[in-house]
C-alpha cells in the first residue's frame, strides 16, 4: 500500500502544483510547508518522476528489499554450530551443547577465559556463504534503487534531510574524530595490552575478542564499581520523583497518576501517568511498563501511538520488580537508561506540530537521540541526583564521591570504545557508498585497519552480525553525532545550572516542540544560538573523554 501511494502520479502532481504555486505557498504555515516537502521527497525517492517501466522497477526493488531485510535480520541472529570435538573439553560447558554439536550464539565478550572469547569470536563470526550473498544483493539493490531515482549512492539518498546532509560530511566527521582521538585511543590499547599481560595469556597482543573484557577489567582494577552499593539509593519511586522534580523545574511539567479504564492495561504492573503542564494542562499520557516479565521483549522501547490532540507513549523497560518489602532498586546503568528513555518520551509529550507525520521523535535519525542522550548528562550530575537519591532504608543521601568515581570510571578506555563505534559507522558509509566491486569482507578488513586499531581475524565476517545495516543503512553515525550535539547543549546551556527554567524553556521552544517539522540543524542553531561546525561536533566528543575538563559532577 505504501509503495502504491508513493507512486500515485495524480497525488504527486497535485502536491507538485501546490509547491509550485507561490501564492498558495505564502498562505501555508511552516509546519504545513515542511510536511508537503517531505511528502514530495517520499514521492521522488520512490521514483515518481520516472517513466512507467522504471517506476515499476523501483516498486519491485522496494518489495525485493523487504524480503532481503527479513532474510538478513533472521540470519544475523542465528547461532553457528560445530562438532564439539573441535573445542577443548574444558571449555565446552561454556556453550550450548546439542548432541555432538556445540551451538555458539554470541561473542561471550565478557568471559574471563581468553580461549572461550577467542573460540566464540571465530566460530560465531565464521562466514555464512548464503548470508554473504544476501548482504551483497541487499547492498546492490539499495544502490540500484538510489541511482534509479537520481542519487549517486544509497548513502546520498539516505542522508538527505539529516543534520549531516551528505556522506562526504559524515566521513569528514569520522576521520577528524579519529585523528583527534588517536593519542587517547593508542593509550587505551596500550593499557589493555598491559592488563592482558597480567592474565598470563599465551598471546600478548590485544585481539578484537579482548576489547570488552580488558576494558572492563581495567575499570574494575581502577575503580571497582559495585552496582549493589549504588542500588539502595536508587529505588524506582525515588528516581521517578527525581524526574518529576527535574521536569517541574526545567519545563513546568509534572507527572500525575491516572486511573486506567477497564481493559486499558495489558499487565497489572503497568502504570498510567498524565503529563501535566502548570498552565497548559494535560499534554499527554505515558504508560510505564517497567518490570521484567517472562513474555516481555528484552529490549527497551518507546512506542508512540499518538494522535494530534494528546500524544500517548509506552515506555517499556526491563527493571527488577519489587520483592516483599524491598522496592525495585536500580543499578546506575538502569538509572541512566530510565533517564534516556524518558528523554524520548518527553520529546513526544512536548512536540506540538500540526501533523502526526512529523511529531515528537519522528524526525531526522541523527537528531532523534539528542533529547535522550542529553538526559544522560542530567543522570550523571550530582546536583540532580542529590535531589532524590536516598537510601531506601536509612534515608541517607548518596555520597558525592560515589558519583564522582562512577563518572570517572565511564571514561576508562572510552576513546577506544568510541573508536570502535567510528569503525562501525565508517563501514556502514562505505557499504552504502558507490560500488567497490570487492567483497564486503575485504571492505571490512580495510575499514578495520583504518578506523579501529585491532587486527582483522581471518575467516571471520563480523558484518553478517551487523543487523543495524538494515534499520540504520548509511545512518549508523547518528548516535555519535547526536551525542556531540547533546554534549554541546549540556555544556553551553545546562552545566552551569541544570535546573535553569530559562534554558529549559528555550530547549522546549527550539528543540522539543518541532519534531521533524523543522530542519534539525536549524533547531540546533536555535538552541546554541550559533551554527556548529563539524569541528565543533568533534571537539564536543573529545571534551567528554577528557578527565581534566570539569566534569558534570
Amino acid at each position: 500500500v505504501y509503495y502504491r501511494l508513493n507512486t500515485n502520479v495524480d497525488l504527486c502532481q497535485s502536491l507538485k502544483n501546490l509547491l509550485g504555486n507561490e501564492a498558495v505557498l505564502a498562505t501555508l504555515d511552516s509546519d504545513t510547508r515542511r510536511v508537503a516537502e517531505l511528502f514530495m521527497f517520499d514521492f521522488e525517492i520512490s521514483g515518481i518522476h520516472l517513466d512507467y517501466s522504471k517506476r515499476s522497477k523501483a516498486v519491485a526493488l522496494n518489495v525485493k528489499l523487504l524480503d532481503l531485510y527479513h532474510e538478513f535480520l533472521s540470519g544475523s541472529q542465528l547461532p553457528n554450530a560445530i562438532d564439539k570435538q573441535v573445542l577443548p573439553e574444558h571449555i565446552r560447558h561454556c556453550f550450548s551443547i546439542d548432541g555432538n554439536r556445540v551451538q555458539i550464539g554470541g561473542l561471550h565478550a565478557d568471559s574471563p577465559n581468553e580461549l572461550v572469547r577467542e573460540a566464540a569470536y571465530k566460530i560465531f563470526l565464521y562466514p555464512n556463504t548464503s548470508l554473504l550473498l544476501c548482504l551483497d544483493e541487499l547492498l546492490a539493490c539499495r544502490h540500484e534503487l538510489a541511482t534509479l531515482v537520481g542519487y549517486e549512492s544509497f548513502a546520498h539518498r539516505a542522508l538527505k534531510g539529516t543534520m549531516a546532509k551528505t556522506p562526504e560530511t559524515v566521513m569528514k566527521f569520522l576521520k577528524l574524530l579519529t585523528e583527534k582521538l588517536s593519542d587517547r585511543t593508542s593509550k587505551d590499547f596500550k593499557m589493555m595490552k598491559e592488563m592482558k599481560k597480567k592474565t598470563h595469556t599465551t598471546n600478548p597482543e590485544v585481539m578484537p575478542w579482548d576489547h570488552a573484557y580488558l576494558s572492563s577489567a581495567i575499570r574494575t582494577e581502577m575503580f571497582n564499581i559495585d552496582p549493589s552499593i549504588y542500588s539502595p539509593y536508587f529505588s524506582l519511586g525515588a528516581c521517578m520523583e527525581g524526574l518529576n522534580c527535574l521536569f517541574t523545574q526545567l519545563l513546568g511539567v509534572y507527572f500525575q497518576a491516572e486511573q486506567p479504564k477497564m481493559g486499558e492495561l495489558w499487565s497489572e504492573d503497568v502504570r498510567k501517568l498524565a503529563v501535566v503542564h502548570e498552565t497548559e494542562g494535560v499534554l499527554g499520557y505515558i504508560y510505564c511498563d517497567f518490570f521484567r516479565r517472562p513474555d516481555k521483549p528484552h529490549q527497551c522501547v518507546l512506542r508512540d501511538d499518538g494522535v494530534y490532540q494528546l500524544p500517548v507513549v509506552v515506555l517499556m523497560l526491563s527493571l527488577p520488580p519489587p520483592s516483599g518489602r524491598t522496592p525495585s532498586l536500580l543499578t546506575p546503568s538502569m538509572v541512566e537508561n530510565l533517564f534516556h528513555e524518558m528523554g524520548h518520551a518527553m520529546h513526544s509529550m512536548l512536540g506540538r506540530t500540526h501533523y502526526q507525520h512529523v511529531t515528537g521523535t519522528r524526525c531526522s535519525t541523527d537528531f532523534a537521540e539528542v533529547p535522550s542522550i542529553l538526559m544522560e548528562y542530567f543522570a550523571s550530575d550530582y546536583r540532580v541526583l542529590s535531589q532524590f537519591a536516598r537510601h531506601y532504608q536509612t534515608g541517607e543521601p548518596l555520597p558525592e564521591n560515589l558519583v564522582s568515581r562512577l563518572c570517572e570510571s565511564k571514561r576508562v578506555c572510552s576513546a577506544a570504545d568510541t573508536q570502535l563505534q567510528i569503525f562501525y559507522a565508517a563501514l556502514d558509509q562505505v557499504y552504502h557508498g558507490k560500488p567497490q566491486y570487492r567483497s564486503t569482507t575485504d571492505i571490512l578488513r580495510e575499514m578495520q585497519e583504518k578506523f579501529y586499531g585491532l587486527p582483522y581475524v581471518n575467516d571471520t565476517a563480523w558484518q553478517l552480525r551487523f543487523s543495524h545495516l538494515v534499520g540504520y543503512g548509511a545512518k549508523y553515525y547518528s548516535y555519535l553525532m547526536s551525542r556531540a550535539v547533546a554534549s554541546m547543549v549540556w555544556r553551553q546551556c545546562f552545566l552551569q545550572d541544570p535546573f535553569s527554567r530559562v534554558m529549559g524553556e528555550r530547549y522546549r521552544r527550539e528543540m522539543l516542540a518541532h519534531g521533524g517539522s523543522k530542519e534539525p540543524v536549524l533547531m540546533v542553531q536555535g538552541m546554541l544560538q550559533k551554527t556548529p561546525t563539524i569541528e565543533d561536533f568533534v571537539d564536543a566528543l573529545v571534551l567528554d573523554l577528557n578527565a581534566n575538563v570539569k566534569s558534570s559532577v
